[in-house]
Parts: C-alpha cells; sequence; structure tokens
C-alpha cells in the first residue's frame, strides 16, 4: 500500500507539475484582481479534479470498451511519462506536461483561465490522465488501494490550489534555480517509475514468452 502511494503521488506531482503550473498562472493572471484569481485557481483545480476523477473510476470501462488491453497502457504510459521524465531532467517544456507557447499565448487574451489551460493540459493533461490510470491498474481491484490512489490524487489537488493561491510568493522563494531543482529530482524518479512501468508492459505483454 505505502508502495502504491508513493507510486501514485510521485507519478502526479511530477505530471502535474503543482510549482510549474503555478508559475504559468502566476503570468497569465498578472492583470486579474487578488478575488479574481482566486476564483481561477480553484475552478481549475475543481475542473481538473473531475477531469482526472473520472479516468481513475471510469479509466477500466473505457479501456474495455476501446479493446485496449492493460498490458498496452502500461507501454503507451511508460513510454509518455519517461519523455516527460526525460524533458524534466532536461528542463525543457513538454506538451504531455504543460502547455506550449501557442497555448499560452491563445490564454494570454482570456478572461476565464479555468478550463484552458489550468484544469486542462496543467492540471488534467496526456501525462497525469496516464498516471492515475496506471496507478488505479496496480490497485488491481483491491478498494483500499484504490482509495489510497484517490487520496494521492486529492493531495496532489490541494497542493496545487495551494500553489495556484501562492504564486506570486513561491515565484520569489524559490526562483528560477530552485524551481529547476525540483523538476529534475522528480524528473529522475518519474523516469525509473516509468521504466518499472514499461517491464511491467513487457512481461504483460507476453512479447516475449519466458522459456
Amino acid at each position: 500500500m505505502l508502495e502504491l502511494a508513493i507510486f501514485t503521488f510521485t507519478t502526479l506531482f511530477a505530471t502535474v507539475g503543482p510549482i510549474d503550473n503555478a508559475i504559468i498562472f502566476a503570468g497569465l493572471s498578472a492583470n486579474y484582481s487578488l478575488a479574481h484569481k482566486r476564483k481561477q485557481a480553484l475552478k481549475g483545480v475543481l475542473i481538473g479534479s473531475a477531469i482526472l476523477l473520472f479516468f481513475a473510476i471510469c479509466g477500466d470501462t473505457l479501456l474495455s470498451y476501446m479493446g485496449i488491453s492493460f498490458a498496452a497502457l502500461r507501454l503507451a504510459g511508460g513510454l509518455l511519462l519517461i519523455l516527460i521524465g526525460i524533458n524534466l531532467v532536461m528542463a525543457k517544456p513538454s506538451g504531455g506536461s504543460s502547455t506550449i507557447s501557442e497555448e499560452n499565448t491563445e490564454a494570454a487574451h482570456k478572461a476565464d483561465i479555468s478550463v484552458f489551460p489550468l484544469a486542462t493540459p496543467l492540471i488534467a493533461g496526456p501525462g497525469s490522465i496516464s498516471a492515475v490510470m496506471l496507478a488505479i491498474l496496480n490497485a488491481q481491484g483491491d478498494y483500499k488501494a484504490m482509495s489510497i490512489v484517490i487520496l494521492a490524487l486529492l493531495v496532489i489537488m490541494t497542493i496545487s490550489l495551494v500553489c495556484f493561491l501562492l504564486a506570486g510568493e513561491l515565484q520569489r522563494i524559490l526562483g528560477i534555480t530552485g524551481m529547476r531543482v525540483i523538476e529534475r529530482v522528480m524528473g529522475v524518479l518519474l523516469t525509473a517509475l516509468a521504466f518499472e512501468m514499461l517491464i511491467q508492459g513487457i512481461k504483460q505483454s507476453g512479447i516475449f514468452p519466458s522459456a
């Protein structure tokens, strides 16, 4: 259970990126009033949480309906998270866990940024959706284990909200260097976890049958 909790928290922290998102939010909401910033932050986190909870609860049914095996999800999710982890280590922006320049430009001209880009793709992007579905998969139908995954998700969402609300302070305290240090550490951990997922997916797929 503890291993699953650590796996879920680590992968979601790296793929959601609460601190990175807060810095982006600070830039996009620079001209907003304090009340409007808080409203946008809360609304964005609630919508992002709802999206991730949907995939956590209904992901299994969705995969079955689409004819996607658990092994395929592990392989695809592992590869995606490896790419995100490498980008974190190299301090490069990734469309799997962040916004691209064109999306930032579009969001800068919007008064409501809660749905786009806060809820998606910053909070509920391809990386975080894959991470939460893989975590639920690792719970193997154990309701206690699944509740731990949901709890870890809610903790990450709470951290995200706090980071949004304290975006300006975080930017001043951490600076670019502090942010990059956190990114690289989480990137290394995420890459290691992603390789483990990839290995398990290969084993489960039967691509290389055991002797």
